[in-house]
C-alpha cells in the first residue's frame, strides 16, 4: 500500500504527480489553440496547420485538451483509489512529453509531420493506458478495469483519426473523432457518477446522503452505448434521437436526486452541476437537430462546451486545491470569475443562438474569447500551486 507521509522536498514539483503537469498543459492548450482556432474561423487568418482546420479543432479538443484533463485526473485518482503509487518523475515526464510533441507537430512543416504526431499521440495513449492499469492490477482493483477498457478504446478512436487522415480507412477521420468524443462523454458521466455526489455530500456544509440507483446507472449506460453505435455505425438518426429522448429523461431524473440547495453556494459545486445540465441539455438538442432541422453543432458544443469543457474545467480546480494540500471547499476568488466567464461562454455557444441566429458570429467569437480568458485565469492562479510541492508537506 502507499505510504503518504511529510518528507523534506524540493521546491519544483511539476512531474511529482500526473494531475500537476496535465492539469497546467491542458489550461494553456486549451488557450491557445481556440486563439488559433477563433483566429482562423472568425478572422480568416491563414495560419498553417497540416490537418484539415475542423479536423484539427475537433481532434485537440478530444485527443489533446480532454485526454490530458483525463490522464490528470487518472494518475491521481488510481493513486487514491488503489493506494499504489502511480508514476511520478521521469515516467511522468515521459508520457507528458509525448502528448506535447502531438500537439505541436500540427504546425510542423516537414513531409513527415503527420506520422511523427499520430506515432507521438498513440504512444501517448498506451503509455498511459500502461500507467493507469499497473497499480490496479497490483492492488487486484478488478471494477477500476472499467475505465482502462475505455482508455483502449480512445486509442483504437484514435487510430481510426489517423488512418482517415493518411487515406487508409474511408471516413476513418470522423468515425474516429465521433467515437473519441462519445467515449469521452461516456468516461465524464463515469467519473461524474462516482465523485459528483461525493462531493456534495462532503462539500454543502450539512448532512445529506446521495444515492446512486442501479436501474439508474445500467439504463443509461446501456441506452447511451446504443445511442453511440446507431449514431456512429450504423447513421439511425431516427433511432438516436428517440434514445437521446429516454437520455434526457434518465439523467434528468438522476440530477434531480443529486440536488440539494446548498450546492449553490459552492463554485466547485455548482459548476459540476451546471456542467452536468449541459450534456443533459445536449440529448433534446440533438433529438430536435433530426426532428426540426435545429443546427447539429448546438448538440455537440452542448457536450462539449458546456458539458467537457466546464465539468473538466471545475475537476481540474478541484483536485488540484485537494491534491496540493489547500482547502477544497474554499475556491480562489479569480477561480470564481473564471467560471462564471466559462458558464456564460457556453450559454452564448449553446443557447442565445437559438433564440438570435442572425447573430452566430458574434456569439461565436463571444465565447471563444470566454473561454480564452477563462482558461488564462486558471493558468494565472494555478500556476504556482502545480509547480511548488504541497503545502502541508505531504508527498504528491
Amino acid at each position: 500500500m502507499l505510504t503518504i507521509s511529510k518528507q523534506p522536498q524540493g521546491r519544483f514539483a511539476l512531474f511529482r504527480l500526473g494531475f500537476r503537469p496535465f492539469f497546467l498543459g491542458a489550461a494553456i492548450f486549451a488557450a491557445v489553440s481556440t486563439l488559433l482556432w477563433m483566429l482562423v474561423l472568425v478572422f480568416n487568418q491563414a495560419i498553417h496547420i497540416n490537418l484539415p482546420g475542423i479536423a484539427w479543432h475537433a481532434h485537440e479538443m478530444i485527443f489533446g485538451y480532454s485526454m490530458a484533463i483525463i490522464a490528470g485526473f487518472l494518475l491521481t485518482a488510481v493513486r487514491n483509489w488503489t493506494g499504489m503509487a502511480t508514476a511520478s518523475g521521469v515516467p511522468l515526464l515521459g508520457i507528458f512529453t509525448l502528448w506535447l510533441l502531438a500537439r505541436i507537430l500540427p504546425f510542423w512543416p516537414g513531409a513527415y509531420a503527420n506520422i511523427a504526431m499520430a506515432c507521438c499521440d498513440i504512444a501517448f495513449g498506451v503509455f498511459l493506458t500502461i500507467a493507469v492499469t499497473i497499480p490496479i492490477m497490483r492492488a487486484k482493483a478488478w471494477r477500476q478495469l472499467a475505465i482502462v477498457s475505455k482508455l483502449a478504446l480512445m486509442i483504437l478512436a484514435n487510430l481510426c483519426f489517423y488512418a482517415g487522415l493518411h487515406g487508409w480507412l474511408g471516413n476513418g477521420m470522423t468515425i474516429g473523432i465521433y467515437t473519441g468524443f462519445y467515449l469521452i462523454i461516456a468516461l465524464i458521466l463515469t467519473m461524474g457518477r462516482r465523485v459528483i455526489p461525493f462531493f456534495v455530500e462532503r462539500g454543502v456544509g450539512y448532512e445529506v446522503k446521495l444515492d446512486n440507483r442501479r436501474w439508474l446507472d445500467l439504463s443509461s449506460m446501456v441506452l447511451f452505448l446504443l445511442f453511440f453505435i446507431s449514431d456512429i455505425f450504423f447513421a439511425a438518426k431516427q433511432l438516436s434521437a428517440f434514445i437521446a429522448i429516454i437520455l434526457f429523461l434518465l439523467h434528468g431524473i438522476r440530477a434531480y436526486g443529486w440536488h440539494t440547495r446548498g450546492i449553490w453556494r459552492k463554485p466547485l459545486l455548482w459548476s459540476l452541476f451546471i456542467g452536468y445540465g449541459f450534456i443533459i441539455l445536449a440529448f433534446p438538442l440533438y433529438s430536435a437537430s433530426v426532428y426540426f432541422g435545429l443546427s447539429p453543432f448546438l448538440s455537440v458544443h452542448a457536450f462539449a462546451f458546456g458539458g467537457i469543457g466546464v465539468i473538466s474545467f471545475s475537476m481540474a480546480a478541484r483536485v488540484s486545491l485537494g491534491h496540493t494540500g489547500r482547502n477544497v471547499h474554499l475556491a480562489p476568488p479569480a477561480l470564481i470569475y473564471c467560471l462564471i466567464m466559462l458558464v456564460a461562454g457556453a450559454i452564448l455557444r449553446v443557447i442565445v443562438p437559438i433564440f438570435a441566429p442572425g447573430h452566430y458570429l458574434l456569439w461565436l467569437a463571444s465565447s471563444q474569447i470566454l473561454w480564452i480568458m477563462s482558461f488564462v485565469g486558471f493558468v494565472v492562479v494555478y500556476t504556482p500551486m502545480l509547480v511548488s510541492p504541497r503545502i502541508d508537506g505531504q508527498a504528491g
